[in-house]
């Protein structure tokens, strides 16, 4: 409700930069142009994940995941680490932070597991692992739009960032949590399952979506395709599980105030005082500032803003992968660094898991430059 309430009041100023005309009307549309799909795939997206989760799809791959471990723990954690990759690249960071992360906490704790390596392993994945593909995060999508590139050219671009990004996070959470993940245990028996009709057409119907996300369609054509199919089978098997909250309408609301409140500062003149921050240029020490710059301003005010505020300096290829590095990879220090961030503490608390603020920033000033800056090399090539 919070992220709704400052969406609104973003939305609010938007409206009256617009109406006064801060914001000229060209703008708006402009911006509404290059919104309206991103916003309408997240939504889509979102409704099949949840969707699939109600089905027990992911519950029913986590325990498959504990069985074809052999009771080892170390196999586990490093298969639910290839879980949360996947589930990142392709369904999205929120996905990983939301229906992932009790999945796995519950794994863990059904195999008498210690949950928080596995669920560390979530939350920094999903940040770190969102540079993979154009639909992993929705800084991803903007960048894209901006290039005017697709999956291909998104990948040539920032492939070996995201390979590095995810590589050194699993070796540093490996290292942190490498005395839980010692030794061996029983895999618990699968769960049960409610509705197998409902399961079978889940897993289906996400299994299809996965290479459809990257086959050069705008993402949002297969991923409201999906949704209208799993919504459809839900009529018919589940209908109560339909319900409003599947969408994710604060999501949208905060967005879309973002975007008018960001395009109105721009139009005030913040460019230029945020261009004298984040530099210029495409050598290693321009890339790395400007990386620098993303990192510092998603963990002081959030990554979708500081991507929009940041978007206008990037004017290069180079310079708009060091700026994804930074707002992408970076946060993991702050509570709000990011959205997914947020929503993962509210599940693992949920869940009865408990985590120290303090530590979680210790841990992430500890990794998040060395991620990023490890990340940046690779564009400076």
């Amino acid at each position: 409700m919070k992220l709704a309430v400052i969406g609104a009041a973003l939305l609010a100023a938007g409206v009256v930069a617009a109406v006064t005309g801060v914001l000229p009307a060209e703008d708006v549309a402009a911006i509404g142009e290059r919104v309206w799909p991103i916003l309408l795939f997240v939504v889509a997206i979102t409704i099949v994940a949840e969707l699939a989760a109600i089905a027990g799809l992911f519950d029913v791959v986590a325990a498959f995941l504990a069985r074809l471990s052999g009771g080892r723990t170390w196999t586990l954690w490093l298969l639910v680490v290839a879980l949360a990759v996947v589930c990142t690249s392709f369904l999205s960071l929120d996905t990983t932070a939301v229906l992932l992360t009790p999945v796995v906490v519950g794994v863990a704790k059904a195999n008498r597991l210690p949950p928080l390596p596995f669920a560390l392993a979530t939350v920094w994945l999903a940040n770190t692992a969102s540079l993979a593909l154009p639909v992993s995060n929705l800084t991803n999508l903007l960048a894209v739009h901006r290039l005017d590139a697709g999956t291909g050219e998104f990948l040539a671009l920032l492939g070996p960032s995201a390979l590095i990004a995810v590589v050194v996070t699993v070796a540093i959470l490996a290292l942190v949590n490498r005395r839980d993940l010692r030794g061996r245990f029983d895999p618990a028996p699968a769960p049960a399952v409610g509705d197998r009709p409902l399961l079978i057409v889940s897993a289906i119907v996400v299994t299809a979506l996965l290479p459809l996300l990257v086959s050069g369609l705008d993402p949002w054509i297969p991923a409201l395709a999906a949704a209208a199919v799993m919504v459809i089978v839900y009529v018919v098997r589940a209908p109560r599980a339909l319900r409003p909250g599947l969408v994710p309408w604060q999501l949208v609301v905060f967005a879309s105030g973002l975007f008018l409140a960001v395009g109105a500062l721009q139009s005030l003149g913040a460019d230029a005082v945020i261009a004298a921050v984040a530099g210029h240029g495409d050598d290693l020490p321009a890339l790395v500032r400007l990386a620098g710059t993303g990192l510092v301003g998603a963990n002081a005010i959030d990554n979708l803003p500081a991507y929009l505020a940041l978007e206008n300096t990037a004017d290069t290829p180079a310079r708009l992968g060091a700026l994804l590095v930074g707002v992408n990879a970076g946060p993991l220090i702050t509570p709000w660094a990011s959205l997914a961030t947020l929503l993962w503490h509210q599940r693992l608390e949920a869940a009865g898991v408990r985590i120290g603020w303090g530590r979680y920033a210790l841990l992430g000033l500890c990794a998040a430059p060395v991620i990023v800056f490890l990340a940046v090399l690779p564009l400076a090539l």
